[in-house]
């Protein structure tokens, strides 16, 4: 037996060719060019005179050229096993991240024709992982690499450069996602799954990990309140939504929001709702119900609706937009610039022959793009954003001077001024502290014109500045990650985000003890005011645009419901609390007139009637699923499977899908949060 065996292996031997080194060799390096042609890397543009003389990938070609072919094959087939062991990510938790600055220099100070160069940051502790990287002494005759033109979006239009809809190709469109996920711009190595790359603007466009240097508003949530000792409750109204669009962006990247990026009011009014129209000559109407509370059989909900009036397109002011662009090398991914342009684009058709457009950018200095130009003049418009590209720093402060300075010089009697900032949320040069802004945009304000924020992009999105600039200058902030948000956002909505009809909206309601023991205001955390503010003119607030909606939400404890979280006090009052308990409280609410000081007051009655309908039952199961989501102890056993079903059973007429959208939202909280 052992000499067929013996046969059988020389025959084996024979039939097996020599290995060939110079063969092994050219296969090699063909191997090589093929793998630096697909990831667009290439000797003259890598500023390497040599690879490694150490590490594990030098270590590991090394072992592969000495080894005859079936030990290479057994090699290999380990190392890709390794490999996807390796790089499979836990998409439950994405992982902090981290990583070096990468390099960058600004090609030319004129924004026209900013540029960025670049070397791609290495993760620490990974130097020996990369292939090609940069030698201790570099060449010194190297060139450095030529900023890679940055593509166009892709909006359908005649004539001119928005309309050669330029297409992407994958390679590009891989660059770009990669070099945002690596935090090109926050100084980030993304470990973590970049997800799928689709074109600019696509409803799955990016999704993309956290990154650690994303920034939000920390506010303490509201707490109960017992209503013997604190029986009144203030805040302004906050129409934004851009918490919304976070917490949409993170779910579909596979990953959790973080807790304070959730803020439940801006959440609960992303959505239309079909609330009652205003009535006489108040530009809104407020409209108080109440109802079941979903997660508390023995509480109820106090539902706050109003509705602002849309006046007709010919009564409406002449408008002066000035987009204040941020042009930084953080905005050169697909869902940052190129989608910006997108959303502006689609603003253009709703603006008219009396609204005027100027464009000021900033990075590292900032300058004028385009002059005021009439709406009307899309070409011309269009024009200047398509020449807009990404480079440079972020020169925040720069740019809100001259865009404050531009705005004032455009208007006029009867008009409305407004600076449309859109950004990553980026201002690391100049005004960066939240305080300073916040201050700086108060005294900017006097002057009458309003500012909003518009977000883009995820990475280092510095939303607690963004914040702060949206509070303080008379705005509102929103958060586009896809072509269909903008459309929302920039078409849909635009008058509300445009044209203000009241200013400093504030609420109060005084709850009777009589009647409820305790309460708490849902969301609101960022927007809380002082008792004496209410009747203080001079206190800013949140401002209304034309058709904007505002929902608010108390949860109440009628008195001697088994749900009373506080004991009674020893040492309280013997008797009865004094007061009529037909009423449950007092709602009063203060507005301006837009360039007014003096503000007016509307008030009523809380009492029970008839039961809130389906909009009330909708806005509660988004309550309820920002609660899930921040991880609030209010809710019980009552979890996402509830919150589901209450939404699907009150999403009523839904023409956009925007509710059909939230449920799905819905359903992949759960699946993560297991």
């Amino acid at each position: 037996m052992s000499d067929d065996l013996d046969d059988l292996k020389a025959m084996m031997r024979a039939a097996t060719p020599k290995p060939d080194a110079d063969r092994k060799a050219a296969d090699l390096a063909l191997a090589r060019k093929n793998f630096a042609d697909l990831q667009e890397v290439w000797d003259d543009a890598r500023q390497t005179s040599d690879r490694p003389k150490a590490g594990l990938v030098r270590g590991v070609t090394d072992m592969l050229t000495r080894m005859n072919t079936r030990g290479a094959l057994t090699a290999t087939t380990a190392l890709v096993a390794l490999g996807m062991v390796v790089v499979v990510p836990d998409w439950r938790n994405a992982p902090a991240l981290r990583g070096a600055q990468p390099v960058v220099t600004e090609a030319d100070d004129s924004l026209a024709d900013a540029g960025v160069r670049r070397e791609a940051p290495v993760p620490e502790a990974a130097e020996e992982m990369v292939l090609d990287v940069a030698p201790a002494e570099p060449a010194p005759e190297a060139e450095a690499p030529q900023p890679v033109p940055m593509p166009s979006p892709q909006v359908a239009r005649p004539e001119s450069g928005l309309a050669k809809q330029r297409q992407i190709a994958p390679q590009a469109m891989q660059s770009q996602a990669l070099s945002d996920a690596e935090g090109y711009a926050g100084g980030v190595a993304n470990t973590a799954p970049v997800g799928r790359i689709e074109q600019p603007g696509s409803d799955d466009a990016m999704a993309l990990p956290e990154m650690e240097s994303e920034a939000f508003p920390d506010a303490v949530p509201n707490a109960l309140k017992i209503t013997s000792e604190e029986p009144v409750s203030t805040f302004s109204i906050d129409v934004d939504t851009a918490s919304y669009g976070v917490v949409r962006s993170s779910l579909r990247a596979g990953y959790l929001p973080p807790r304070e990026a959730v803020r439940i009011e801006e959440m609960v009014n992303y959505f239309p709702y079909d609330y009652a129209a205003p009535e006489g000559n108040a530009p809104f109407q407020p409209t108080v119900s109440v109802t079941d509370t979903p997660w508390n059989p023995d509480t109820k909900l106090v539902h706050v609706a109003i509705q602002g009036e849309t006046p007709p397109v010919e009564d409406r002011p002449p408008l002066n937009l000035v987009f204040l662009i941020d042009t930084s090398g953080s905005m050169q991914a697909a869902n940052k610039l190129p989608l910006l342009k997108q959303s502006l684009a689609l603003m253009l058709p709703q603006l008219t022959e009396r609204d005027s457009v100027a464009i000021i950018t900033y990075a590292g200095s900032a300058g004028q793009a385009l002059a005021p130009t009439p709406a009307t003049e899309r070409e011309t418009i269009l024009g200047a954003l398509d020449r807009l590209e990404a480079g440079g720093s972020t020169a925040g402060q720069a740019g809100l001077q001259q865009a404050y300075a531009l705005a004032g010089e455009m208007s006029g009697d009867g008009e409305v001024s407004r600076v449309i900032l859109a950004t990553d949320g980026d201002f690391n040069v100049g005004i960066s502290d939240p305080e300073a802004l916040k201050d700086y945009i108060a005294e900017q304000r006097e002057s009458g014109t309003y500012l909003s924020v518009m977000g883009f992009g995820r990475g280092n999105l510095d939303d607690a500045t963004m914040q702060a600039l949206a509070q303080n200058g008379n705005g509102q902030a929103a958060y586009i990650d896809t072509l269909s948000e903008a459309q929302k956002v920039m078409v849909d909505q635009v008058t509300g985000a445009l044209y203000p009809i009241a200013d400093d909206v504030k609420i109060q309601v005084e709850f009777n003890p009589a009647a409820v023991v305790e309460y708490r205001l849902i969301g609101y955390e960022t927007r809380a005011l002082r008792r004496e503010d209410f009747n203080n003119d001079r206190v800013d607030a949140g401002d209304i645009g034309a058709g904007h909606q505002v929902t608010a939400l108390y949860e109440i404890t009628p008195v001697g419901s088994p749900a009373q979280m506080s004991d009674p006090l020893r040492y309280g009052e013997a008797e009865a609390v004094r007061g009529d308990a037909g009423e449950l409280g007092y709602f009063k609410l203060r507005y301006k007139a837009p360039g007014e000081d003096e503000s007016r007051l509307i008030e009523q009655a809380i009492v029970e009637g008839a039961e809130a309908g389906s909009e009330a039952r909708f806005a509660a199961a988004i309550a309820g699923f920002g609660q899930l989501l921040r991880g609030e102890t209010y809710l019980g056993d009552w979890g996402y499977a509830e919150a589901i079903a209450l939404a699907n059973g009150a999403k009523g007429e839904d023409p956009f899908g925007y509710r059909a959208e939230a449920v799905q939202l819905m359903r992949l909280a759960e699946s993560l949060s297991r």
